[in-house]
């Protein structure tokens, strides 16, 4: 099964329904005493998706309550089923179909449909007030038994998706959720807020703090930068700073207690990363993240999946790095959105597979919708629910590593063509602001070179040319979920 193709198809795709194709009407039936049923006639298909939601209006293209592809007929027709559901009388079901017919995709889109009345497992009418008996396979009970972990769920398709922690999950389901429906930091119970001075491969001009860098505004998450010396006093950038009380970061080195020294200056700007390290990691997925990017110069959004346990090494991306949305501050750059694999601090591997859209608006006037799906044999990316890039690794990122003289690309052969995205990765949430390796040196009015000995300060003391432009720094993030395959 190919989860959610559906939901990310190609729109281009759907431009054949231009050519007179009409995806059939499906046929809905609420069954008695539980359960929903959905199909549609085969009609030479190769796949049906169903998406839907139970009494709340589909908000476009979204993935729904219920969301699951079907990849194969059964006596002439394409079926979904959920066994649990209870529905009621009056009850209202807002959908859309998706099918591939002939290589094309096609879709029939807002769909409603009543539930007026019940029938059986063989499709005929229930009387509810003279219901048949129960049988072995037909409960009253409103309760589900409790399953163990390491149990087969009923109608649960094992999924590709491995999580930390669990056995298996089942295809589509809904592993990690995250609205950030909360006042308070401690609430976020899968989230560790970095604190730590980042170093290798970018070094960053920034720090991790939360004190300050990190609010909850509207149901959403809100991250800001703040300058160092805005902090404490003036002039702190060339005095000292140890956070190793409460560092994230590696004990006794640089990522937890710096002293200025000559231009090597402290980072002088604070901001925040949350990551879910140690809390919730997974490999292969679906993740989506609805979020409002920032806008300033030389500040860079973080809505990444990063490596866990760094398999292939931890030095200059060897275990790879998974941009979900990522676009420059910059007014020159804030119409380009980037997302895809890094597997190297140096170009061109470092950009190589990254996919570009080029927004008729920049990306950080308002909220989207970002979205990475991430397989055993490719990454595909899309925002706002049109696709726009996929990575394939043909026979193996080695192979295309090897080529470009990466010298770590080795290391990838001991996994598989997917290597070293084929291990456990979790969720991060931040903002960094320069550093040597994300801003080419031809960007206009870059004040620092990336190789440049003096680069920070550089950077520092050229701030009359970018702090104006900070008016509207903030990464705002409204929700990030995570469906197994």
């Amino acid at each position: 099964m190919t989860p959610y193709l559906c939901i990310f198809a190609v729109i281009a795709l759907c431009s054949a329904q231009l050519r007179g194709y009409k995806v059939p009407d499906a046929k809905l039936e609420a069954i008695y005493p539980k359960g929903l049923r959905v199909s549609v006639p085969d009609d030479g298909f190769s796949l049906f998706a169903f998406h839907g939601n139970l009494n709340q209006e589909m908000d476009g293209l979204e993935a729904g309550q219920w969301a699951r592809d079907i990849t194969k007929a059964k006596q002439g027709r394409w079926t979904f089923r959920d066994r649990n559901v209870e529905l009621k009388i009056g009850d209202k079901i807002y959908f859309w179909t998706y099918v591939i017919k002939n290589g094309l995709g096609y879709r029939q889109d807002d769909g409603e449909w009543t539930v007026t009345g019940f029938v059986d497992e063989e499709g005929k009418p229930v009387d509810t007030k003279n219901p048949p008996a129960p049988t072995s396979s037909t409960s009253t009970s409103t309760e589900r038994p409790l399953i163990p972990d390491t149990y087969p769920v009923p109608d649960c398709m094992p999924s590709r998706t491995l999580v930390q922690g669990k056995s298996s999950v089942c295809q589509g389901q809904l592993i990690f959720s995250e609205e950030f429906e909360t006042t308070n930091l401690k609430d976020l119970a899968r989230w560790t807020p970095e604190v730590k001075f980042p170093q290798e491969p970018d070094y960053p001009f920034n720090l991790y703090l939360p004190d300050n860098t990190i609010m909850f505004e509207d149901g959403s998450l809100v991250l800001s930068p703040i300058l160092l010396e805005d902090q404490h006093h003036e002039g702190f950038v060339r005095e000292s700073l140890d956070l190793t009380w409460r560092c994230t970061g590696k004990a006794d080195s640089r990522e937890c207690k710096q002293e200025a020294s000559g231009a090597q200056i402290l980072p002088p700007v604070i901001t925040a990363k949350l990551t879910t390290r140690h809390k919730f990691s997974f490999t292969y997925g679906r993740i989506e993240v609805r979020a409002k990017l920032p806008a300033g110069s030389w500040i860079l959004p973080e809505i990444n999946l990063e490596p866990a346990d760094s398999v292939y090494g931890s030095l200059r991306y060897e275990s790879g790095l998974i941009r979900i949305a990522y676009a420059m501050g910059n007014p020159s750059e804030a119409k380009k959105l980037y997302a895809g694999p890094i597997m190297s601090d140096a170009e061109p591997f470092r950009t190589m597979f990254l996919k570009e859209s080029i927004g008729i608006d920049n990306w950080n006037n308002n909220f989207h919708n970002y979205t990475l799906i991430w397989r055993q044999d490719r990454i595909e990316v899309f925002v706002d629910g049109n696709k726009f890039g996929q990575v394939d690794p043909g026979q193996g990122f080695y192979e295309t590593g090897r080529e470009f003289a990466v010298p770590h690309a080795s290391s990838w052969l001991r996994g598989s063509i997917m290597a070293p995205f084929d291990q456990m990765f979790y969720l991060s949430l931040g903002l960094r602001v320069g550093g040597v390796n994300d801003f080419p040196d031809d960007l206009p009015g870059k004040p620092w070179k990336n190789r440049g000995r003096k680069a920070i300060l550089d950077f520092w003391n050229k701030k009359s040319t970018w702090l104006p432009s900070w008016y509207n720094t903030n990464l705002k993030v409204d929700y990030i979920k995570v469906f197994a395959l």
